[in-house]
């Protein structure tokens, strides 16, 4: 790491980036930030905004049951409560009548009461209140491993699944005819969203974490012509929007995850004046 220390000093010789904080924060955003623009066009593409806000407030109860339960690391509860969470939205959306805004509503209200009731009941809300805003400076060598994993799967996952996910979205009959399983690639998706966007909570924030996925997506929907321009300027939008807002955090002595998210809006804003200007 030291070496790696060493050459970002070099390259980017800033008053921000001198603390070893600062250069973790920084190489957790490095990764992070083709995270969230790559999973964020498929998000926007496929209208799961409000799935991906779910699985981010569901977070609360995670923490709360690894409270009850006993178990020392909340990551663990949070993980595995969001993937549980996510199944039952999938299958429920299937299986029942509802519309699927109408069904992630019940599930992300009542998670959310739930994680608020059980901390708060057993005396632990303001002790994990850091995980509504997030702190990615505290962020530490081993956990942006985490997040290179994170990505790596991504990627994969991307290669193997975009294509049928795009045309599962576009027209489910059509898909199921082309031998597409639609409902193991839904769930897939779906079960890889909520591990990578609880993941990131404890470092962006949970009140945060969706403006993260879905503003440098929804920029770059406004300026490109094709999908592939689309992705890599979510990408592009994401690194940007996230380096900029890092050091801005450091000079304002601001909330870093907001920060990033009010210069992702900021992007938007000038992405939807090209938009229009190029129309």
């Amino acid at each position: 790491m030291n070496a790696l220390y060493s050459a970002l000093g070099t390259i980017l010789p800033f008053s921000w980036l001198e603390p070893a904080f600062m250069k973790n924060a920084l190489l957790a955003v490095l990764v992070a930030a083709p995270l969230f623009g790559m999973l964020g066009s498929v998000v926007v593409s496929n209208q799961m905004a409000f799935f991906s806000d779910a699985i981010g407030h569901s977070a609360l109860t995670g923490i709360a049951l690894g409270v009850i339960i006993g178990i020392r690391e909340p990551m663990v509860t949070m993980v595995a409560f969001s993937l549980l969470l996510a199944f039952a939205i999938i299958i429920v959306k299937t299986k029942g009548k509802s519309s699927a805004d109408t069904i992630i509503g019940v599930f992300s209200s009542t998670s959310v009461a739930l994680g608020i009731v059980l901390l708060s009941a057993t005396g632990n809300f303001a002790k994990y209140q850091r995980y509504l805003v997030g702190d990615i400076l505290s962020i530490r060598p081993e956990e942006i491993l985490h997040l290179l994993v994170a990505l790596i799967l991504l990627v994969i996952s991307f290669v193997a699944l975009y294509n049928k996910m795009l045309l599962t979205n576009l027209h489910t009959t059509f898909a199921r005819s082309r031998g597409i399983k639609t409902l193991a690639v839904e769930t897939a998706f779906a079960l890889l969203t909520a591990a990578i966007v609880t993941i990131s909570i404890r470092w962006t924030g949970l009140l945060v974490i969706n403006s993260l996925l879905v503003l440098p997506a929804a920029s770059s929907r406004l300026v490109s012509r094709n999908a592939r321009t689309y992705i890599a300027l979510s990408v592009a939008i994401s690194l940007v929007s996230c380096v900029t807002g890092l050091a801005l955090s450091w000079y304002m002595g601001s909330a870093s995850g907001a920060t990033i998210v009010i210069v992702n809006a900021a992007a938007f804003a000038l992405c939807l004046v090209l938009g229009t200007v190029r129309k």
